[in-house]
């Protein structure tokens, strides 16, 4: 399993995942529009036999990363892939400067929000009625601190 910067290239994986994971999220244009912008930034995770098995992507507004995307192939899940994933934009993040990062996540998604937790993420607040299919409020998560010296000693 490998972390490489996507393209391209992997637009048709990458809008697989995306219906397998969320139901189309985004469109194929709108990843192809995002993978064209300056400001977006995406990462992959990639099994043995080089296929995509899991995304994220974050849009660098001002000092800001803002997480948009985070997912993994339900089959490989529970195998650290959302963490490496989530580690892959946030090394990324530090290598452009970035200072912070925010992200909004389903209340009812308990796996994401304790793995954003473990990396440092905290709480901040509600988005409701976010998102829709089903409607679910969002929680707000913020992380600080990215070009602190210590930073990663935090995240662990």
């Amino acid at each position: 399993m490998r972390i490489a910067t996507l393209t391209i290239e992997h637009l048709d994986e990458m809008v697989a995942i995306d219906r397998i994971c969320f139901g189309q999220h985004w469109t194929i244009d709108a990843y192809r529009r995002e993978l064209n912008s300056s400001n977006s930034h995406f990462i992959g995770w990639f099994n043995s036999e080089g296929l995509l098995v899991g995304m994220g992507c974050f849009w660098a507004i001002v000092d800001e990363a803002h997480i948009t995307l985070l997912a993994v192939h339900p089959h490989h899940r529970r195998q650290g892939g959302g963490q490496k994933i989530l580690r892959g934009l946030l090394e990324q993040a530090v290598k452009i400067e970035m200072r912070h990062s925010t992200l909004e996540v389903r209340g009812s998604n308990s796996a994401a929000i304790q793995l954003y937790e473990k990396m440092g993420f905290e709480n901040l607040g509600w988005r409701t009625k976010y998102y829709q299919n089903p409607e679910e409020d969002a929680v707000v998560m913020w992380l600080t601190g990215l070009q602190h010296p210590d930073f990663w000693l935090k995240i662990g």
